[in-house]
């Protein structure tokens, strides 16, 4: 893994962009914007990108991300949103192949990993060009719809879902009881991320996981789940495990509620502006930031080279096609490093490099 010095010099556009004038201009981008971007880009595909919700900060950075990938290429942009729902998901898409005649270039975190052969396959018969985030089964491949399935960029979230757990445990001294808040079901980076939390569980046997609950991913949903265990716990409680940061934030307001925000330490992973705050101010002790601005806009721009044939899809090894991206580590060890760095500094993003952030291929299901 790359140094955290010359990772942090990468991005930070998300940290200032991401409020809700951010999101405004996203909705214009999707909607009224859409006409003038391709009176200025008449020949270009129309670019997307689909995610699950744009009051996610995640998402929402997603998103940012590819809107300022479309406007450096100067071609139409829209977001798509599936609000958590498959069907939707499936049918959005659908929809804009029918309207762009199969001239799309999209990025795509789908909703649910059995989704994603379906909107392969679609786009793969409209002769549109995709790349996934996240999930996807583990036995489909870019490779097996060349040259429409462009490729897949994930995050190995064993091993950061384990870091999380170990930065959770050395802050709890430890040893105490747990709980934890798991994402969505069928979910490939849930899975991941739970799988670690069960390695650094296994290694180290004075720490008890008192109860794992699904939260798909929600705040409010972890905040009447981790409500409910303060009140079946009490002080058994010693940390608290989020497969994400809105899931840890969640959590948060309900210690804050028990006047318990601070005391029992809490990790996340996402890496978003309110989770760095709570490290910084002591309510979090850990997350990981994957730099949805970086993955929003470079997804759409492998999936803009390849369809306009910058470059020629089939030729690159699997290692450019089914990929781990860099994720950054932040804990309340190295905050002050990571602010420094990577939110007061504005470092800039080569939408060209694609592949510069490719940490290892996926590894086999």
């Amino acid at each position: 893994m790359e140094s955290l010095g010359s990772i942090f010099e990468r991005a930070k556009l998300e940290r200032r962009r991401l409020l809700l004038t951010s999101l405004a201009g996203l909705g214009a981008a999707g909607m009224t914007g859409l006409a003038g971007r391709r009176a200025f880009g008449q020949d270009q595909p129309q670019l997307a990108n689909s995610l699950r919700s744009l009051t996610n900060p995640y998402h929402a950075s997603f998103a940012k991300g590819g809107e300022m990938f479309a406007q450096s290429v100067g071609a139409p942009y829209e977001v798509l949103v599936t609000e958590g729902n498959s069907e939707k998901g499936i049918a959005d898409v659908r929809a804009l192949l029918a309207k762009s005649g199969g001239n799309l270039a999209l990025c795509i975190d789908p909703n649910d990993t059995p989704d994603t052969r379906v909107i392969v396959e679609a786009c793969a018969k409209a002769g549109a060009s995709v790349v996934t985030i996240w999930n996807k089964p583990a036995d489909l491949h870019p490779w097996d719809f060349d040259p429409n399935y462009v490729a897949h960029i994930s995050f190995d979230g064993a091993p950061y879902g384990k870091l999380m757990a170990e930065t959770l445990i050395e802050k709890m001294g430890g040893s105490g009881g747990i709980v934890a808040l798991g994402g969505i079901f069928n979910n490939t980076p849930a899975i991941e991320r739970k799988q670690g939390l069960d390695e650094a569980l296994a290694a180290n046997p004075n720490v008890q996981l008192l109860d794992f609950q699904v939260a798909d991913w929600l705040e409010t949903k972890s905040f009447e789940i981790t409500q409910a265990w303060l009140t079946r716990f009490g002080s058994d409680i010693k940390g608290i495990w989020a497969a994400n940061d809105g899931m840890a934030l969640g959590a948060i307001e309900a210690l804050r509620a028990e006047g318990l925000a601070g005391e029992i330490p809490v990790t996340g992973i996402d890496g978003i502006r309110q989770a760095v705050d709570a490290i910084k101010s002591g309510e979090m002790v850990g997350t990981v930031d994957w730099d949805p601005i970086w993955v929003g806009g470079m997804g759409l721009s492998i999936a803009y080279h390849a369809h306009t044939k910058k470059i020629d899809i089939a030729k690159e090894p699997h290692l450019h096609r089914e990929f781990y991206g860099t994720g950054v580590p932040i804990t309340y060890k190295n905050i002050d490093e990571y602010i420094a760095n990577y939110i007061e500094k504005t470092p800039t993003i080569d939408w060209n490099d694609l592949w510069g952030r490719v940490s290892g291929q996926i590894r086999a299901g």
